[in-house]
């Protein structure tokens, strides 16, 4: 079954461009010009993934965004943003609400695609890997994509989940920004760490008390504590 992706923009062309480049890759487009449609869109046609402009009318992106992540039926849709190259406070602002990726304006219809199938893979990895984690109180169950903290469900994204799950596996050793970038991302040429460090200070918060299992090794990357 093809893979469905509501795509939100308010520029026509950008939507026809998009569109047909993503069916020509094998998707299904789904399409919303602005921040009221594409809620209503998200929680009607649950797509596989959502392609997010942040400047739209009726609802802005980051709204939309923040909106989706408190519904528990959108929670987990992965998000990849559309922002300007000049917006850098944007997409920080977009990572720490719960986007999963971002891609700058202009930009190549070729590299959103190719990001969109990274974040469906890794969204689809995540579904079905069959195993279970349980480190002191934490509990990560990967084939039912769930963390329970103390008893306490942790609602993540897809990126959260895969970069906790990572961390978690390889316990006791550092992970350098640029190898979490290329094992989660799927970048092959990492160059943005912020990205990384935006998605760890969301993901401590989300943990709570248990945030402090993910340890930051200064000018090196972050490493999960062996003894949690």
């Amino acid at each position: 079954m093809k893979a469905r992706v509501l795509l939100v923009d308010d520029e026509p062309d950008a939507l026809e461009i998009l569109g047909f480049k993503l069916r020509e890759a094998g998707f299904t487009p789904i399409f919303a010009k602005d921040g009221r449609q594409a809620l209503d869109s998200a929680r009607s046609e649950r797509p596989d993934l959502i392609v997010l402009d942040l400047m739209l009318p009726e609802v802005d992106g980051l709204e939309v965004c923040k909106i989706l992540r408190r519904d528990p039926a959108t929670a987990s849709i992965p998000i990849l943003m559309l922002t300007a190259r000049a917006a850098e406070m944007d997409r920080v602002v977009g990572l720490e609400i719960g986007a999963d990726d971002y891609v700058t304006k202009p930009f190549s219809p070729r590299e959103l695609v190719l990001r969109v199938r990274k974040l469906l893979a890794r969204s689809k990895a995540a579904e079905e890997t069959g195993s279970f984690l349980r480190l002191g109180d934490l509990e990560i169950d990967i084939s039912r994509h769930t963390v329970f903290l103390a008893g306490a469900e942790v609602s993540l994204t897809a990126t959260e989940f895969k970069l906790l799950e990572l961390l978690a596996r390889r316990r006791g050793r550092v992970q350098s920004r640029d190898r979490l970038l290329q094992d989660v991302w799927g970048y092959e040429n990492p160059i943005e760490s912020r990205t990384v460090d935006t998605h760890m200070r969301r993901l401590r918060e989300k943990l709570g008390s248990g945030g402090g299992m993910l340890e930051t090794v200064r000018g090196v990357g972050y490493r999960f504590s062996a003894e949690p």
